[in-house]
């Protein structure tokens, strides 16, 4: 790391020009190239998929998804005027690239119907292709056709898989911009110099500048939800801005204790460098396990957190050091007064040295008063209940939202989540078999409606709908679900040789959720034996590393009831715009416990390593932790203060996912700083004692040796390392 960083210190204008050159570089090729994201969430190996790939294969007609046009009428539905109007649309719309079939509620049998008062209808817009593979534009002209004869009473909206992507993608969210003023200001309050500020967020900047320009390269290699630049973004900004918050602030310091500048800069990455560089790998270790799980909906979306992280973590290493080369004391100029002005050094009179000698006097109250709150914030999280994420939770006023509640209202709740069965015959035209069914399903508890059979032209494939009478979101639903596949279905294909598979979006969030599920063990598994093998390598102990593990399951726990208590419970909802409760979309848990688990080992080393470094010089257990924390508690404070405000600005954003990830992550990390790093880790530290660094010998031997602190020979307090001075010699 040192030999790094006199590299770059050195070299310094190639540095910052190479930065320059790959951010405008990369950012043209990928905005000539585009973007190709993907909404394709099915499994590889599941009932939902098999319905899906049967429908491709033998009746393409009937396997793009549908889209609803749906509207009201004070005056009735089958006003002529109101029919004559939206006749038209249906004719339009019909002609639109894509669109196979609308299905109108004025056609006798129709597949779509008039609502009991007469006042609510709705037509099926089939499309040939899957959401996936329709241009934003061809969508669009299907909502604006449609959405342009509303007036006079007349009251149009649209819903349905193609819309939400599109409305997604269309919303207008400041939360970017909203996260990079959180952090200038947590920022200016902590170092109270303009250009001390500048430079994080310069560094931050140009790096996920390049990295979302990666992500959309990428783009073209995987399947990639829409949503992964903008978590991407929020990941990126909060860790990026907290990396180089440690090296500049390891900087600062070794220019009040009389570094000359590059000095500093190298001394800086050489120390909070080096754990820079062991939490940023922890990070991407920790996104790219999900790769384990064999869910490819989830690849795209890791690898881009993951490159966001690996380039906000390089730009801390070269960036960085290169400007402040340059900077030197200039970093602390364009001071704001009365901000910044904190100690930057051990003092026992000092806020940060007093609070660690008040948690070790006690170390069993703080300890077990921490952990009490922790588990009590965990509590909710048995409540966890995973599920699909539909129209029915878009923000009030949207189209898609208005759609949904105007199905809702004339048909029944269970419309906006209807069964799709799809059957392979047993012989040509026999659809007895799927006539059977239909009519032992209507007569199932819980069903509705179930529509009439459509078989594909050579008769070998018939699919119909079933609707429940409970909404998607509803757990008798899902039960409902369960008994179709459980128990009548098996019965069917027993007794007459056809193969019956389920889809629809309930089926597949419902596989998705059994498949995570049943590979969560193995995630976490991996990702935390990984860690504690990195973090036993680093501190050569064995408590700190389970210490560490457990303190991490805890925040994640904490993280996870508060989810739990607002977007299910709704405690608390309208504060941050959710206005309707719902079960946590199925992907959300293994996302967030993989971002979770890395950032909350950020803070893991870099007080660890400090407790770590004051142990090795003093072999006093109680004065490493003492100062350990008074050297790194008010940095931490900082970097968690950053990474709150980023994470909860991207609350105020419209889309229910990022809110979900801002809530946890935000969360998450105040939990960590507040609760687990200023309380209950001091508190066990001390009253594990030198037990805390033991490990056997045969143990210390297998593992090898990692340095997150320097080791020997580094530059001195006072004055350059020999390397430097001959590089400064040298030009």
């Amino acid at each position: 790391m040192r030999s790094f960083a006199i590299w770059t210190t050195g070299h310094r204008k190639t540095v910052i020009v190479s930065w320059i050159v790959a951010l405008i570089g990369i950012g043209m090729v990928a905005s000539s190239v585009g973007s190709d994201f993907s909404e394709e969430f099915s499994l590889p190996s599941s009932d939902s998929k098999d319905a899906l790939d049967l429908l491709e294969n033998r009746f393409p007609a009937q396997a793009g998804d549908v889209a609803q046009i749906v509207y009201r009428s004070d005056s009735g539905v089958e006003a002529p005027a109101v029919e004559r109007k939206m006749e038209a649309v249906f004719t339009e719309v019909e002609g639109l690239p894509h669109v196979s079939e609308v299905a109108s509620p004025y056609e006798s049998g129709g597949a779509a119907g008039v609502s009991d008062d007469g006042k609510i209808a709705y037509a099926t817009v089939q499309f040939d292709v899957t959401t996936d593979k329709l241009r934003d534009g061809e969508v669009k002209k299907v909502v604006t056709t449609a959405r342009d004869a509303s007036g006079a009473g007349l009251q149009v909206e649209v819903g349905g898989a193609p819309v939400e992507e599109v409305r997604g993608e269309e919303e207008e969210s400041f939360s970017e911009g909203l996260g990079v003023l959180a952090a200038i200001v947590v920022l200016l309050i902590s170092f109270g110099s303009v250009v001390a500020m500048g430079l994080p967020i310069i560094t931050a900047l140009f790096a996920l500048g390049v990295g979302i320009s990666v992500i959309t390269l990428f783009t073209h290699v995987f399947n990639t939800a829409d949503f992964a630049p903008q978590l991407a973004f929020m990941i990126g900004l909060g860790v990026g801005v907290d990396y180089a918050l440690f090296i500049l602030t390891r900087f600062r310091n070794g220019l009040d204790e009389g570094m000359e500048k590059r000095a500093a800069a190298v001394a800086a990455v050489d120390t909070a460098g080096r754990a820079v560089l062991f939490a940023g790998i922890t990070v991407i270790i920790s996104l790219m396990g999900m790769l384990l799980l064999g869910l490819p909906f989830l690849y795209g979306v890791a690898t881009a957190a993951a490159i966001a992280v690996l380039f906000t973590m390089i730009a801390a290493l070269t960036l960085l050091p290169a400007l402040l080369t340059i900077a030197g004391g200039w970093v602390n100029r364009l001071r704001l007064p009365f901000l910044g002005r904190g100690a930057r050094s051990i003092d026992e009179s000092g806020w940060w040295f007093r609070w660690s000698r008040r948690i070790q006097a006690r170390p069993w109250t703080a300890a077990l008063l921490s952990g009490a709150l922790l588990l009590a914030l965990c509590i909710p999280t048995l409540s966890l209940r995973l599920g699909a994420n539909d129209a029915g939770t878009d923000p009030a006023g949207t189209t898609t939202r208005e759609a949904y509640d105007l199905l809702a209202e004339g048909f029944g709740p269970g419309f906006n989540g209807p069964f799709v069965l799809v059957a392979a015959l047993p012989a040509k035209g026999e659809d007895a078999v799927l006539q059977d069914l239909r009519r032992t399903l209507k007569s199932e508890e819980g069903v509705d409606e179930v529509t009439d059979v459509n078989l594909n032209p050579d008769e070998t494939v018939g699919v119909f709908q079933l609707y429940p009478t409970t909404s998607p979101q509803s757990t008798d639903t899902t039960e409902l679900l369960d008994h179709i596949r459980g128990e009548v279905i098996p019965r069917v294909e027993e007794d007459t040789g056809a193969q019956v598979h389920v889809g629809g979006i309930n089926a597949i969030f419902e596989d998705f959720g059994n498949a995570i599920a049943d590979k969560l063990p193995l995630f976490i598994g991996v990702v935390v034996l990984l860690s504690a093998l990195l973090l036993m390598a680093v501190f050569r102990s064995v408590l700190v590393p389970l210490k560490a593990v457990l303190m991490n399951l805890l925040s994640i726990g904490a993280a996870f009831g508060l989810i739990v208590a607002v977007f299910q419970w709704g405690w608390g909802a309208s504060l941050i715009g959710v206005d309707s409760t719902g079960p946590i979309i199925s992907f959300f848990p293994i996302f967030l416990f993989a971002i979770i688990f890395g950032l909350s080992m950020d803070y893991e080393v870099f007080l660890m390593s400090r407790i770590h470094e004051e142990w090795e010089d003093r072999k006093d257990a109680t004065e490493a932790v003492t100062r350990g924390l008074a050297l790194t508690g008010r940095v931490i404070t900082a970097a968690a203060a950053i990474m709150c405000t980023v994470f909860a600005a991207f609350m105020l954003g419209e889309d229910r996912v990022i809110k979900l990830f801002g809530l946890g992550l935000a969360s998450a990390v105040l939990i960590d700083a507040v609760i687990i790093r200023s309380v209950l880790v001091p508190a066990i530290m001390q009253l594990l004692g030198t037990r805390a660094w033991y490990i056997p010998d045969w143990l210390s031997r297998l593992i090898p040796r990692l340095h997150v602190e320097p080791a020997e020979g580094d530059p001195s307090p006072t004055g350059e390392h020999p390397v430097v001075a001959a590089a400064e010699s040298d030009g």
